[in-house]
């Protein structure tokens, strides 16, 4: 499989959340451990066949960008994305680090919200699992539009989508009205931000409450834009 089908989710990598993990769930700390893991099974299919949401397959992304560039991935994104785009209240540290206003995430117990402390992995990783506020999220958006992060002419291909998938490009889902974004989510959390350029809109919603939450209320208002 190539980089580019790990980016689009068309390499067949499968998921990470399997009960192998979840036995796991603590010890599975770093990028290597994740590889570990999950590395000796097949492919689900013949990559490039089609489209699959595959975490794991970031999880492989993040691990070649440590193998190529001889550094831990979170340091790597802290030098190469956060601190260019001024996002100074974005990382992913240990559930264990006490972190001043970090939101703790409700989901639906049997007899109403309870913590999402026993589903939550050791640490963010190049799969999702970090944690960021509006305001840095704005920024992450400016910086990309401005050429900070990205050269113009790799986020344009970023933000395409091609024959598989038409609605994906590389890292960015591609919105119907020509901008791009992503979201995520897991018990007690959802996040969405989209990009509009032609229109000058950025929308952010972060929610520490179940999926769809901010999804929701980020699509509703990305309808009735003008």
């Amino acid at each position: 499989m190539t980089v580019r089908q790990l980016l689009s989710h068309t390499g067949g990598t499968g998921d990470i959340f399997t009960p192998e993990y979840e036995a796991h769930r603590l010890e599975t700390r770093t990028l290597a451990d994740y590889v570990k893991l999950s590395g000796a099974r097949p492919v689900r299919f013949e990559p490039g066949a089609r489209m699959e949401y595959s975490n794991y397959g970031f999880i492989l992304l993040g691990r070649i960008i440590e193998l190529v560039s001889g550094e831990p991935y979170d340091r790597y994104v802290q030098e190469h994305v956060l601190r260019p785009a001024g996002m100074v209240h974005t990382d992913s540290r240990p559930e264990i680090d006490q972190v001043k206003g970090r939101a703790i995430g409700y989901t639906h117990g049997p007899k109403g919200f309870v913590p999402n402390t026993a589903t939550m992995p050791w640490s963010g990783t190049s799969a999702g699992g970090g944690y960021s506020t509006v305001h840095d999220l704005l920024l992450f958006a400016d910086a990309l539009q401005t050429g900070k992060l990205l050269d113009p002419a790799l986020l344009a291909e970023a933000t395409r989508g091609d024959a598989i998938p038409p609605d994906y490009g590389l890292g960015f889902y591609v919105l119907k009205d020509g901008g791009y974004g992503h979201g995520g989510g897991s018990p007690g959390i959802n996040g969405e931000l989209h990009i509009i350029p032609h229109g000058g809109y950025v929308l952010v919603a972060l929610a520490n409450r179940d999926p769809r939450m901010a999804t929701d209320m980020v699509d509703w208002v990305t309808s009735i834009l003008p």
